[in-house]
């Protein structure tokens, strides 16, 4: 009964740091998962962490927690997938403030040149001026069907619906949006090579060809090495191909995580002992193939700070939107507040 009352009297007082998602900086036309923060709130981000708040890097949080030394209200920062404006964008105005972070990147886009499948079917969706007026398409064994009525052609009023869209927050606000989730949530769960095939159907009845924007690339090879080479910044995996893990079988699995690791480590030269799992997607043998390919930590997509009993290959983090500075530290004295147990709500 007294240990009882002492460990709820402790509770409120344990040390809690937080972990911030961070994806693109950039303005874009259309960011309905709200991947992108403008450059100029970025850097507000910048001066507010930098004043206010001990930021620090992913990999020593991580040994905090592994060694009981949690240092309380600590801010590490990540960015998923390894889009180009990382480098171009990010990395300048993170060395301006001496600001660490952590840069999980996507083995597979590294120098391609294509865009990731959820851009294109954004932009292909809610970007194309003029679509057909119905549209027929087996995906996955389900037959689409689907009638956009007086959207097929693309006004103002429908284009502002489109920009102020979140996705994971707010019902789809026109017809070209619902159409636009039926198809990411049928593709999401599919293997690459299945999600390009059909996206490419996609292309074909929109009648356009699709062509890679230069704002939506990855970064190349040369940037991920320069950018590993910055005592500022540590390099994490975020898989080969960006798949749902947890719908995979696990010696696919196993291919994601020790390929990825594999290429990082020989680009880099160095150990590469962290992982995000794309759309924070997991499962048990998720976890434990993590662990058995060397990695030393992984991050979710989880909304709940880490505390000392946090488990390691599941550690939370909040996703950053494009606010002010102040109004991200609003959002940081609210997030230390947050209970453990929150779920996810962010799908890339």
């Amino acid at each position: 009964m007294i240990r009882q009352l002492l460990h709820t009297i402790r509770k409120p007082y344990e040390p809690k740091a937080l972990v911030l998602m961070y994806h693109r900086v950039a303005a874009l036309e259309t960011d309905v998962w709200r991947l992108a923060v403008r450059p100029q709130h970025f850097e507000e981000h910048l001066q507010v962490l930098r004043s206010n708040w001990r930021v620090v890097p992913l990999a020593e949080l991580v040994d905090g927690l592994t060694n009981h030394r949690l240092r309380r209200n600590s801010i590490a920062i990540t960015f998923d997938d390894g889009y180009a404006d990382n480098y171009v964008t990010a990395r300048p105005l993170l060395e301006k403030y001496n600001v660490p972070a952590t840069f999980f990147i996507c083995t597979g886009k590294l120098g391609s040149g294509a865009e990731f499948w959820w851009d294109e079917l954004e932009h292909l969706i809610l970007s194309t001026e003029e679509l057909p007026h119905t549209l027929g398409i087996r995906i996955n064994q389900e037959l689409i069907s689907f009638d956009l009525g007086d959207e097929w052609h693309l006004t103002e009023d429908i284009r502002q619906k489109h920009q102020q869209w979140k996705a994971f927050v707010q019902e789809p606000p026109t017809l070209r949006c619902i159409l636009y989730l039926k198809l990411w949530e049928q593709l999401k769960s599919l293997p690459s090579h299945l999600q390009q095939e059909y996206l490419q159907q996609v292309k074909v009845w929109a009648g356009t060809p699709g062509h890679t924007r230069a704002a939506y690339q990855s970064m190349n090879l040369e940037q991920l090495k320069d950018l590993a080479w910055n005592r500022l910044f540590h390099i994490g995996s975020h898989t080969v191909s960006h798949p749902d893990l947890a719908s995979l079988s696990p010696s696919a699995q196993q291919q994601e995580l020790v390929k990825s690791k594999r290429f990082l480590e020989e680009a880099i030269s160095r150990e590469v002992t962290l992982l995000a799992y794309p759309y924070g997607s997991c499962n048990l043998e998720t976890v434990r193939l993590a662990a058995e390919a060397g990695f030393h930590a992984a991050v979710t997509t989880q909304d709940c700070p880490v505390v000392s009993t946090s488990a390691k290959y599941k550690l939370g983090r909040f996703l950053v939107d494009d606010w002010g500075g102040k109004q991200l530290d609003t959002y940081l004295k609210s997030w230390l507040t947050t209970k453990v147990n929150a779920h996810a709500h962010f799908p890339a």
